[in-house]
């Protein structure tokens, strides 16, 4: 289990490779939940996501006998990408495997940034054999995606920061996927703000951070219906034990709820998230969570969009 202290040591860590991302607030949004919203704009990130903390706090934690290998990884994309950035920084390869049907402009992302991309079956039991099968070869040290202490640590420092750029929340909201990101916010915020209420969101269609939530128990995924492609993974038995020691509530929305809610905040903050990103969002339009009359930090996780297939185009 991760602490406090694991998440400002890796702030001290990854300092000089990653931005402090701005807090965007819009009175319309306001308005229209009865409450005062501050967003967490990691889609301005490096790479467009917040995956660029977990990522460079696992690479540059590793010595340099380890480091010499290279890292892998596998991943749908911010991951691929952040873990593919980290390693340039630190000039070792990237071995990075993708599931087929992965989002083209992350790919190419991920390719621009020096990954070695290996393509695969797009099901988790391919991505994690074609994975152990390149660390076997290659020797790379794994960089989970979110099965990792360090990119957990890495993940939460974004909500320390938001809460010294908003201060006194009442509520902070973040999309669930594996589970990394949630497990570093609920860590961050329950040892500094611990009176406030960290509420996990996720895709109906990918439900089982809300199932295991409420049966105690891990429940896998075993199919995914979303839009949300970041957020198809299945929480590990670590992610689960963070939630239950630091969420206080996991909530689904409906995929229209998140076309609708993304098209909500690139017109009210003008900047571009991707579907995932707005799940934390669609929870508060949809009614799922009660915060009228609350401050309430949202983090908007990345900003990877394929601009050529929007929800909200005929041509999607």
């Amino acid at each position: 289990m991760i602490s406090l202290a694991d998440i400002e040591a890796a702030r001290a860590r990854i300092g000089p490779y990653v931005r402090r991302t701005p807090v965007l607030t819009s009175e319309r949004l306001n308005d229209e939940a009865g409450a005062r919203l501050f967003f967490k704009c990691e889609n301005l990130q490096h790479i467009g996501a917040f995956k660029a903390r977990g990522a460079a706090n696992a690479v540059f934690t590793l010595s340099d006998a380890a480091a010499a290998k290279g890292v892998a990884t596998h991943s749908s994309g911010n991951h691929a990408a952040a873990v593919a950035r980290a390693a340039a920084l630190r000039g070792i390869p990237a071995y990075i495997v993708m599931p087929e049907g992965a989002a083209r402009p992350k790919a190419a992302q991920v390719e621009r940034l020096g990954g070695r991309i290996t393509w695969c079956a797009p099901t988790l039991a391919a991505r994690e054999e074609t994975a152990a099968r390149i660390v076997a070869e290659t020797g790379a040290a794994m960089i989970h995606p979110y099965d990792n202490p360090d990119v957990m640590a890495g993940q939460g420092t974004a909500a320390l920061e938001l809460l010294e750029d908003a201060p006194d929340l009442d509520v902070v909201i973040a999309p669930i996927g594996g589970g990394g990101l949630i497990s570093g916010v609920a860590t961050a915020v329950k040892a500094l703000r611990p009176a406030a209420r960290v509420i996990g969101a996720e895709p109906a269609g990918a439900d089982d951070a809300a199932r295991s939530f409420a049966a105690g128990r891990l429940i896998p995924l075993a199919e995914t219906h979303t839009i949300a492609d970041g957020l198809r993974a299945s929480l590990s038995q670590s992610t689960l034990d963070h939630i239950r020691r630091g969420v206080d509530q996991v909530a689904t929305v409906s995929e229209a709820g998140i076309a609708l809610a993304m098209r909500a905040l690139w017109e009210a903050l003008k900047v571009i998230v991707e579907p995932s990103a707005a799940v934390p969002y669609a929870a508060l339009r949809e009614g799922r969570a009660d915060v009228r009359g609350q401050r309430v930090g949202i983090i908007l996780t990345g900003g990877n969009a394929d601009l050529d297939h929007l929800p909200w185009s005929a041509s999607s």
